[in-house]
């Protein structure tokens, strides 16, 4: 069973940046997909990005997202990140990362594996 270790979040002022960092650890060769979710408090978890673990290509779930959220993976560490510019309110969550074999990458349902998260509040 992979472990997912969540890191880089925390207190903001709006418009900020920060970069989560998501640590694999007993990755399957299976997995072909690794993502990053978030959870506000009250809502579903929901899919933010995505990267195939061969050829990088990348998936947001929600196109306004695109110039302000960026995917992307240390092949030689396998450390996948997620870079957030321009953090507003509505990006306070629980940010989880997570991991899944089979499948297209941008499939938010099918994904199962969480680490324990990483906390994101941003102030107005």
């Amino acid at each position: 069973q992979v472990q997912l270790k969540e890191s880089g979040g925390g207190s903001v002022q709006a418009g900020g940046s920060l970069r989560l960092s998501c640590e694999p650890i007993g990755l399957s060769r299976t997995t072909n997909c690794m993502a990053w979710f978030r959870q506000a408090l009250g809502k579903e978890r929901e899919g933010v990005a995505s990267i195939a673990l061969i050829g990088g290509s990348t998936y947001l779930r929600d196109s306004s997202m695109k110039g302000r959220v960026t995917i992307s993976r240390d092949k030689a560490k396998g450390t996948v990140y997620l870079q957030i510019n321009d953090l507003k309110p509505d990006d306070t969550a629980q940010y989880y990362c997570t991991a899944k074999g089979g499948g297209y990458c941008m499939f938010w349902s099918q994904y199962k594996t969480w680490g324990q998260g990483t906390q994101v509040t941003v102030a107005q």
